[in-house]
């Protein structure tokens, strides 16, 4: 028999991996008896899976239903805001802490990643794996739950900014600085060069909405 605590832990997790890589978009509505026989599982772990993500902010109500939340203008730059911060301060430790086989991986990674330039999706969840992989390069668990949570709350935004052309070379050469950065131990400029990579992000991902937003209003 199944453990009952794994299973609620497994379908949240699916739960949010499909939030997180875009099968349930903001504003899409989650059915419970849908996602229990989508997952194979009882309603009942479904349900507190279901409690557990809007308690967390992911979903909100919408009457009765519950739907993906969605982030408004305000709400996504305090995001900006405390990531920015965040991650900087991982990029200042890992500066300090990493070790030279995390300093190959992460450099490994920028050079895998140029083989997606032309799968903004592909090079989304790469994108992902590489800040990962610098949280955990900081050597501070506490930060990294953090990181966690706000990186949560990124998958409640419906499109990635590396689909804006050019953004994904850009991307990659910032994420070049930051790693040599990191590997020069120079924690101001890794602190930096990490932020003013996340200002760049912000920046585009405006730009994406506010065009968004005038071919509505046509």
């Amino acid at each position: 028999m199944p453990d009952q605590k794994n299973t609620q832990s497994d379908a949240y997790s699916l739960i949010l991996e499909a939030i997180d890589i875009g099968v349930y978009r903001p504003g899409d509505r989650l059915v419970e008896s849908e996602l229990a026989e989508r997952l194979g599982v009882s309603r009942t772990p479904v349900r507190e899976a279901l409690q557990r993500l809007e308690t967390q902010s992911l979903l909100t109500r919408d009457g009765r239903s519950l739907i993906v939340a969605s982030l408004d203008h305000n709400q996504l730059a305090e995001l900006y805001i405390v990531r920015s911060e965040l991650e900087g301060l991982a990029a200042r430790l890992a500066a300090r802490h990493a070790s030279a086989e995390e300093i190959r991986v992460l450099r490994g990674m920028v050079q895998d990643d140029r083989q997606l330039l032309n799968d903004p999706q592909a090079l989304s969840r790469a994108n992902r794996r590489f800040h990962k992989q610098i949280h955990l390069a900081s050597h501070n668990r506490f930060l990294v739950q953090q990181l966690d949570l706000v990186h949560r709350s990124m998958a409640l935004l419906a499109t990635t900014s590396l689909a804006a052309e050019g953004r994904g070379q850009a991307t990659l050469a910032e994420h070049h600085t930051i790693v040599e950065a990191i590997a020069k131990g120079d924690g101001d400029l890794a602190y930096d060069t990490l932020r003013e990579h996340i200002s760049k992000a912000f920046e585009t991902r405006l730009k994406l909405d506010a065009a968004s937003a005038s071919r509505y209003s046509l």
